[in-house]
């Protein structure tokens, strides 16, 4: 289209430069365009990246997103997002109750009491990683409280094929799933007829080949670069990190005109997503820095029950020791997600990070 050719002239920026951006520019890099009084909250993303919210009740566009999952106002929705630094609770919340719902902020982890409170107020709606629905909806069967959920809209993970049948044959739940960042909001969601995401009317993205960085055909994997307009934080053309594709070309059934996102096929560059967090390679190294005898690493990701699994691997210099117990908790403090370690060889050349997941 034109005004994606027009954009063509226009530098990327990288989600992975958004670290030394905000470091050499405190606090947003020089990329917010109201003064920091002015927004509602700031929050601490992974990486470190500072990420803005400014005004609007739904600030990062949601409320399209579950109003096609079919959510209604009135329905009470558990969002199990983390509200603690990182946008996602807030970003759900905001949408959900722009919709009119009744949001309970039941953020991550202490399962047992989000099945009770889900069962005693007869939640309807769900909101958060698919990963977390699938262990809370297993939780209830196992406390022989079934949870009452009617609805759900997944974000924040890969949403494979086989979690969705699981969900759907295991507890009659049709689950719609949708796309964004903590920098972008909202990018794609699923509607009822789902095949692909619709995207968010509201920005413009482009699929760009691995290898050329052109414009990626309809199918063909890509970098997901996006560009939003907001008054108070506009991006134009930020990679996300993301390897996606785009549908090809026709009318959903569903009514909406705006064309799909087929599917997200992975990550590239530094990060990787893992319970719904980005961890990255330099984050890891840095905390590993207060432990010299620490000679390599490699973090290692593996995937067994719909759930993520993170290892490190540690590589002590001969002669040397080193505390596993206080190197968990180092690490855990750096990238905000829970891992076990041990210690063992690591190939010379090891990429710092290991995805082994398979996604399916």
């Amino acid at each position: 289209p034109p005004a994606v050719d027009r954009l063509e002239q226009i530098p990327i920026i990288r989600k992975d430069d958004l670290p030394a951006l905000q470091a050499s520019e405190p606090p947003f890099g020089g990329l917010v365009a109201v003064d920091p009084g002015r927004l509602q909250r700031i929050f601490a993303s992974p990486g470190p990246i500072l990420d803005p919210q400014g005004e609007g009740e739904d600030f990062w566009r949601f409320r399209i997103a579950f109003a096609a999952a079919g959510f209604r106002a009135g329905d009470i929705v558990m969002n199990s997002s983390a509200y603690h630094l990182t946008p996602l609770g807030f970003m759900l919340d905001n949408g959900a109750r722009a919709l009119g719902c009744v949001v309970i902020p039941a953020g991550t982890g202490q399962t047992d009491l989000q099945v009770r409170v889900a069962c005693a107020v007869r939640a309807k709606g769900y909101a958060g990683t698919p990963s977390f629905l699938y262990t809370l909806l297993k939780r209830g069967r196992e406390l022989g409280t079934p949870l009452p959920l009617e609805v759900a809209w997944v974000i924040g993970e890969m949403f494979p094929d086989s979690l969705r049948s699981d969900l759907r044959d295991e507890f009659h739940l049709d689950v719609l799933q949708g796309y964004g960042t903590a920098d972008l909001g909202l990018l794609a969601y699923e509607c009822a007829e789902k095949g692909g995401m619709h995207l968010h009317p509201e920005c413009i993205l482009e699929v760009l080949d691995l290898e050329t960085g052109a414009q990626a055909a309809p199918g063909q994997p890509g970098q997901i670069v996006a560009t939003i307009f907001d008054p108070a934080y506009p991006l134009l053309r930020f990679a996300t990190g993301d390897i996606g594709a785009m549908a090809s070309p026709s009318k959903c059934a569903c009514g909406r005109t705006a064309p799909k996102l087929a599917g997200l096929l992975g990550r590239m560059g530094d990060a990787v997503k893992v319970k719904g967090m980005f961890i990255r390679g330099a984050e890891i190294e840095k905390a590993l820095k207060a432990f010299p005898a620490v000679a390599r690493f490699q973090a290692v990701v593996t995937r067994d029950h719909h759930q993520d699994h993170l290892e490190y691997v540690l590589e002590v210099a001969p002669g040397a020791a080193v505390d596993v117990a206080l190197v968990a908790e180092a690490l855990r403090d750096a990238v905000k997600v829970r891992g076990e370690v041990r210690t063992g060889p690591v190939p010379e050349n090891a990429r710092r990070i290991d995805d082994r997941r398979v996604w399916k």
